[in-house]
């Protein structure tokens, strides 16, 4: 389904603020997931969620191109309308900096990990009975509580 079904404008627009209602509680869920670092308990809602934002998607661009899709709106629903695709785009926000700080901290991790294999590596490197360890790097513990 890359479309939603509606034989009318205001039925259109009621499915868009049930699809847009959702689709934020899933943002906001996922945004929890990654704020309690546990990412993985997001990973369930990726189907749904991608489903639900490609027809947001196709809708707003069929909207764009065809405004009597979206035509004639009682205000109350137009303004319910507006109101959840203002929060959608709050959530997809929130999310989105959530998400650069998780990156960030992944890359730090990586790297701090990296600089420590290759401190071990060269701390064994050169002449005498360590030096014929020098290809081997230490072991490093990593839990989930980074």
């Amino acid at each position: 389904m890359s479309e939603l079904s509606a034989s009318n404008p205001a039925e259109r627009a009621s499915a868009l603020v049930r699809l847009t209602a959702r689709l934020t509680e899933l943002f906001d869920i996922e945004t929890r997931h990654f704020e309690a670092r546990e990412p993985h308990k997001a990973f369930d809602l990726q189907d749904e969620k991608m489903q639900l934002a490609n027809i947001y998607r196709r809708e707003t661009q069929l909207a764009a191109s065809d405004p009597e899709r979206l035509s004639g709106l009682d205000p109350a629903l137009k303004a319910s309308l507006r109101r959840n695709v203002e929060a959608l785009d709050a959530a997809v926000a929130r999310n989105g900096r959530v998400v650069e700080a998780l990156k960030e901290i992944t890359e730090g991790l990586v790297k701090a990990i990296a600089d420590e294999a290759i401190r071990q590596k060269a701390q064994n490197a050169g002449y005498g009975p360590q030096s014929a360890n020098a290809s081997r790097i230490g072991s490093i513990a990593i839990n989930q509580r980074a």
